[in-house]
């Protein structure tokens, strides 16, 4: 038993030494990253999301130079948010989604993702007090996705929470839904076309979209 597995770690050791450097190692990212982006988009609770967003920032301070990771800590924070009710916290939850976003620009600034992302924090600030935070912070948040949008005007999440914000606010004021019924249609058709080289790139966005879009029919 002993002789076979030092065999078997010499056999590692050698095809260490013939993979190409540097392959091992974004294997390794590659899998981590998929494994907890995937437990962020199933987690049913805060406590679940935690455990996957804590994963996540310590890939983000080993890879240093990736963005996807501070990425996906910004969208578990913001899941966060929405699951809770009590003001100050989702205050919290946000400030953290906002320095996620933020170090994840500091690595790919003209990335359309993380700008979108941005808009989200604000996006979500509104929904604490709509009457005192709805002209600063729907501005930001429209600001960032109009920016999203021309960094990449393919990128469906970009256009799906311009819908969303559009639509908040013209329910709000009692307004027509028309261009939030639009942009939403609009974002359905990128869903369906958008396929980025990125095998990390975010996936989310359509149901919240298809529902929307049930809401102008």
């Amino acid at each position: 038993m002993k002789k076979h597995v030092i065999t078997r770690s010499f056999i590692a050791v050698l095809l260490l030494t013939i993979i190409r450097p540097g392959m091992a190692g974004d294997d390794k990212y590659q899998e981590a990253m998929r494994r907890n982006i995937l437990a962020v988009y199933q987690a049913e609770s805060i406590a679940q999301l935690q455990q996957s967003v804590n994963a996540l920032e310590r890939i983000g301070e080993a890879e240093k130079t990736k963005w996807e990771p501070y990425y996906y800590v910004a969208f578990g924070h913001i899941m966060m948010a929405t699951r809770e009710n009590e003001g100050t916290k989702k205050d919290t939850y946000l400030d953290l989604a906002m320095a996620a976003a933020g170090k994840a620009k500091s690595i790919a600034p003209e990335e359309s993702e993380i700008i979108a992302i941005e808009g989200f924090v604000d996006m979500i600030r509104v929904t604490v007090d709509p009457a005192s935070r709805g002209a600063e912070f729907s501005s930001r948040a429209m600001r960032s996705f109009a920016k999203a949008v021309e960094l990449n005007p393919e990128n469906p999440r970009a256009l799906a929470l311009m819908a969303q914000m559009q639509f908040g606010t013209a329910q709000f004021f009692g307004s027509s839904t028309a261009e939030a019924c639009g942009t939403a249609a609009r974002a359905l058709a990128k869903f369906e076309t958008y396929r980025s080289g990125n095998t990390l790139a975010p996936e989310w966005g359509r149901e919240m979209t298809e529902k929307l879009t049930a809401q102008c029919n």
